[in-house]
């Protein structure tokens, strides 16, 4: 080929007067002098080319790819471009691209840069490690009507850093049915103008064209020089040469694709891995290239239907193959099927290099028959968009009042039912509710429901233990305001621990009401994000007044810097926590959705609970797909789950941090009771609090049980902030971890299981 005629200037040697060439666009350094008078020659050049000068947007463009949480604007942005300049002036920066065939002058951030920035929205379609190793890899192209689109994608994907494109044909106005190019380039060779078009999609692409086609004299070139091919795509018109790349591809080892733009045909031949497989899955046994030359193309007509099977290919093509040279000069091809030829190409290309996909075969991705009349699928009911409340869990608590005492001294069935119906108003992890009670006639037994209590959220059922106390804490309260004193066992049996408590009831002569009382219904976890207020030593001593466990201590934190330090700790705890499959799965399970299920199991987080709008909702749902959590874990992502948790400390007047001495159960039982009691007095005085269930995760972390590597390695960062945050004693057990703050009411609460669901007689 020689582009002489088409020189802007005679200064200058174009290096593409090659056949074949290693490039067909200058790649100019301004920081080198050399390159530098090039640069001027061009510019002073009759006519000057056409100048492209983006430099600074790329460059902003490129500042806010690497920080997408928080894009820079105005001044700021104009800093951190100076900054990232470092001295230098914007024409001194990155790289000048010269592209003769349009005589433009481009200017483009380095390589490396221009790379990361070109590919950025692949990003978690591609791992950044496989998008470096793609970019590395070498891709030969021989055909360039079909291979031309796929060769596009490719470029567009950033799969391939080396080219070789061969084609001997030139571009005629009846390639222009499928070929996405202009006018203007008819006349021009394809592997010619195939390279332009990569190039100014991608002018760091190492690019070598082959304009007589592959031949005999230049096959190993193609496929070996310079370094072997790491996949060959063959879309060839000549049978001849359709066969004999593929016996040269099968004795080097370089995996074929071939894609035939009718039927969405496309073919896997893995010669890598494959070293003695048949051509074509052999499909015409003992198929040789030499025994293809001399036949017409009539004669080649059976090879051609057993190699893309008469059984499978449209009618249309099936046709056309009796009309070649009679009424059509060869087989026709639509633009939508060379369009998505390219893509498929390149789809299995990317998972062929990249290891993902690895066996041989043949695959149709037939519109045709994906898509007609009656193949539609169905569509499930249309789910509203907004959150829906249900009536029962948005009615706000009615005033409370104890039953009066009809017997001086002992409990009636009646009154034990009462009590759990106050006990059920307790929190628990998940709203799981996993206790059962049983009342003798003389004593009421709390019990652990292990069958709600497993979960790995929830070690050794150290949570329910924590839940039943507060339960336990409620009935104590509410036997008071009815004129019993309560007296509680904990684990009256040792050898069963799912036997929690044993509670006794004796007469007394006090008839008033403790005030937490009056808030065990009223008490809820509010969610909203609430309004940061002062929260000083004298409300924290206020809540520090209600503990009655020996040992107990509540740790705060109010002032503004460590809130949002604890914002951070939860975020990463609940990215561990989404990230996790065993963790991501239990909390799904929790999740109610609308109110149909919510009125079903009463229990679980009633999503009107946490306060979600119909986008957040819509995100839950994407989230709630463990394929997709699987893929945010491959690729080391998941920042954006942290940020619900961060919101919610931005919002807090404090937090608080309980704990008790010891580990066992019956030390998380008691702080479970002092949990109820500082919950209760905090909804007195009309605060909002919303429990963070991470003491558990943590638990679990210091017994060494459960984790992945990575998993455990965030969880020990998490555990020593969280230690600097609130300098607990080591000897006390972490029970629950508090949000307090200054909300609105929540737009509902979650609701409690049915009586006769959790309590039994046993007279």
């Amino acid at each position: 080929m020689n582009m002489a005629n088409n020189r802007p200037f005679e200064a200058i040697e174009h290096p593409v007067e090659r056949r074949e060439s290693s490039s067909l666009a200058w790649i100019l350094d301004p920081s080198t002098d050399e390159d530098r008078e090039r640069l001027l020659k061009l510019m002073q050049a009759q006519p000057p080319p056409t100048v492209h000068d983006a430099i600074e947007e790329q460059l902003r463009e490129l500042i806010n790819s690497r920080r997408p949480d928080q894009p820079l604007q105005g001044a700021h942005i104009r800093e951190a471009v100076d900054s990232h300049l470092q001295g230098r002036s914007l024409p001194e920066y990155g790289r000048w691209v010269y592209m003769p065939w349009s005589h433009r002058l481009v200017h483009l951030l380095p390589p490396d840069e221009f790379h990361e920035l070109r590919t950025c929205r692949n990003r978690y379609k591609i791992l950044p490690a496989g998008q470096q190793f793609l970019r590395e890899r070498r891709i030969g192209i021989a055909g360039l009507s079909v291979g031309l689109s796929a060769a596009v994608t490719l470029a567009l994907e950033g799969i391939g850093g080396v080219f070789r494109l061969a084609d001997f044909d030139t571009l005629a106005l009846s390639n222009l049915n499928r070929l996405r190019v202009g006018v203007h380039n008819i006349g021009v060779n394809k592997a010619v103008l195939a390279a332009r078009e990569l190039l100014e999609l991608d002018p760091y692409l190492r690019i070598e064209t082959f304009e007589d086609g592959v031949t005999e004299q230049n096959i190993d070139r193609f496929l070996i020089g310079h370094g072997k091919l790491d996949l060959l795509v063959e879309e060839c018109d000549d049978l001849y040469m359709k066969v004999r790349l593929r016996e040269r591809a099968r004795e080097l080892g370089i995996p074929v694709l071939m894609d035939t733009s009718d039927a969405g045909l496309i073919d896997i031949e893995r010669f890598d891995r494959e070293p003695t497989r048949e051509l074509f899955h052999g499909l015409v046994p003992g198929l040789e290239a030499d025994s293809l030359k001399g036949l017409t193309t009539k004669e080649k007509v059976p090879f051609v239907l057993a190699i893309l099977g008469a059984s499978r290919m449209s009618a249309a093509m099936a046709a056309s193959l009796c009309e070649v040279k009679e009424t059509i000069s060869t087989w026709p091809q639509l633009g939508s099927s060379v369009t998505l030829g390219g893509a498929l190409v390149a789809d299995v290309a990317r998972r062929i290099l990249l290891g993902e996909l690895t066996e041989s075969g043949r695959y149709y991705v037939d519109p045709e028959v994906l898509i007609h009349n009656g193949s539609a699928i169905e569509l499930p009911a249309p789910e509203p968009l907004a959150v829906e409340v249900v009536e029962e869990a948005a009615r706000p608590p009615a005033p409370v009042s104890a039953p009066r005492r009809s017997s001086p001294s002992r409990l009636r069935p009646e009154d034990a039912r009462y009590l759990v119906e106050q006990a059920a108003w307790a929190p628990s992890g998940g709203n799981c509710q996993p206790w059962r009670f049983k009342f003798d006639g003389k004593h009421l037994h709390c019990t652990l429901d292990e069958e709600r209590s497993f979960s790995f959220t929830n070690f050794q059922h150290l949570a329910s233990y924590a839940a039943i106390g507060a339960a336990v804490e409620n009935i104590c309260l509410s036997s008071q305001a009815m004129g019993f004193d309560a007296e509680v066992d904990p684990f009256p049996s040792p050898s069963q621990p799912q036997h929690v408590a044993t509670i006794s009831f004796k007469s007394s002569s006090r008839t008033d009401a403790s005030p937490l009382f009056h808030q065990i219904q009223a008490r809820c976890t509010n969610r909203r994000l609430g309004e940061p207020r002062r929260f000083g030593r004298s409300d924290q001593e206020a809540l520090r007044s209600v503990l009655s466990a020996k040992g107990a201590q509540l740790a705060f934190v109010s002032d503004r810097p460590k809130l949002d330090a604890l914002g951070q700790v939860l975020g990463v705890a609940d990215r561990v926590r989404f990230l996790s499959p065993v963790m991501h799965k239990e909390l799904m399970h929790e999740l109610r959705w609308t109110p149909k299920e919510v009125l079903a199991t009463r229990d679980g987080l009633d999503l009107a609970t946490l306060e979600f709008k119909a986008a957040d909702k819509a995100v839950l749902r994407i989230l709630s797909s463990p394929s997709a959590m699987t893929y945010l874990r491959k690729f080391g992502g998941g920042r954006a789950l942290e940020r619900p948790s961060r919101e919610m400390l931005e919002g807090a007047s404090a937090a608080c941090l309980l704990a008790v001495p010891g580990f066992r159960p019956r030390d998380y039982f008691h702080g479970g009771r002092d949990m109820q009691r500082v919950w209760l007095f905090a909804s007195a005085r009309g605060l909002a609090v919303q429990p963070f269930g991470l003491p558990y995760l943590l638990a679990r972390l210091r017994h060494g049980e459960g984790y992945a590597d990575d998993e455990r390695a965030l969880l020990q960062e998490v555990d020593e902030k969280l230690g600097h945050l609130f300098p607990v004693p080591e000897d006390h057990a972490q029970v629950i971890l508090l949000r307090i703050t200054h909300a609105d009411p929540p737009s509902a609460r979650s609701l409690r299981r049915r009586v006769d669901d959790v309590f039994s007689t046993e007279m």
